[in-house]
């Protein structure tokens, strides 16, 4: 399913008459998710489980934020593998994504981005997924998008949540759920599965909100920035972004010095047909410019595609290095 986001989710005034008769709806997936939920806690694998998830259908910075824990892990000598469940991926799993041999369609766009760099597996069956990884070396799971799946027993739970609480916006919007609302589930129900927060700030917003932070009483929060991995190359540029919050590149392009001639946005995980990139590159073309995307478009992008259009990577940077190692098990032998 391909996800326009409506920006009046975001706002804490809601959506009005659009989301008074959408709430039925919400109703029925809140007690859908309420009902999965409740099914157990899920399989042990044996070894430490670091869940990183959202409160919201998307949009708030998570697969940075996994990328950099992974990294962060890494660094320490904590043999961590990934593990997704490949939204809109071709194949079932379990599967070690292979970014030489596989592409977004047959693993996700998200799996396939932090293939990059670590071992990441894709299950749709994430206990058989779990099981895989850790047959094939894993010593410690980060499970991406799982704070609403029990399946696998977790051993620290972590929300992100988008900090940008400027000009109306609202991460959680005015706390409603899918379709009236971007919540997955109420706010309270969330956070108290959580053991920790990850305020994901925009770049150029010092400090967080004090009514947000106030919202997660007594849980630890740790702050994470976006930041460009390298600056947009010069000249006149046609950005486009399919992701939940297609507005927020389009800052982020300009914010880091981009000369946006025009934006398009997309449905979440869109797919680029042949037809739809030339017509971007017909519009390019027109404003003397030259293409450029987000690095999860970018891999869902046809090779020869790839080679016309500019990716541009960001990364989730923590000010504390421990903000993850604190979070992992006190005794040493549960990473042996």
């Amino acid at each position: 399913m391909q996800l326009n986001t409506p920006r009046w989710w975001y706002r804490r005034t809601g959506g009005g008459l659009a989301a008074a008769l959408l709430k039925p709806l919400a109703a029925l997936y809140a007690d859908q998710t309420a009902r999965r939920l409740a099914a157990g806690t899920g399989f042990d694998p044996g070894v430490p489980v670091i869940s990183i998830g959202n409160l919201t259908v998307g949009g708030s910075g998570k697969t940075p934020v996994v990328r950099e824990v992974l990294h962060m892990l890494a660094r320490n000598g904590i043999d961590a593998h990934g593990l997704s469940r490949g939204y809109g991926a071709r194949e079932t799993g379990p599967l070690l994504v292979d970014p030489d041999e596989h592409t977004a369609e047959d693993v996700g766009d998200e799996p396939l981005m932090l293939a990059q760099d670590h071992p990441v597996w894709i299950s749709r069956d994430r206990a058989e997924g779990a099981r895989a990884a850790v047959a094939g070396g894993a010593k410690l799971l980060v499970l991406d998008d799982a704070h609403q799946n029990p399946s696998v027993r977790k051993t620290r739970s972590v929300v992100v949540v988008d900090g940008e609480t400027r000009d109306g916006a609202w991460p959680f919007g005015d706390g409603s759920v899918v379709p009236a609302g971007p919540m997955r589930e109420p706010l309270a129900t969330g956070l108290a599965r959580a053991d920790a927060i990850i305020l994901l700030m925009p770049s150029d917003l010092a400090t967080p909100d004090p009514e947000l932070l106030a919202l997660f009483g007594d849980l630890p929060v740790r702050i994470a920035r976006l930041e460009p991995l390298r600056a947009p190359s010069p000249g006149p540029k046609l950005g486009f972004a399919g992701i939940a919050k297609p507005w927020r590149v389009e800052q982020s392009l300009r914010a880091a010095g981009a000369d946006l001639k025009g934006f398009r946005a997309f449905p979440d995980h869109a797919t680029y047909s042949e037809e739809t990139l030339a017509g971007l590159a017909r519009e390019a073309e027109r404003l003397g410019a030259g293409l450029i995307t987000t690095e999860k478009d970018w891999t869902r992008l046809p090779p020869v595609w790839r080679r016309r259009i500019e990716s541009w990577p960001v990364r989730a940077r923590f000010e504390e290095e421990q903000t993850i190692l604190d979070l992992l098990p006190r005794d040493p032998d549960d990473l042996d």
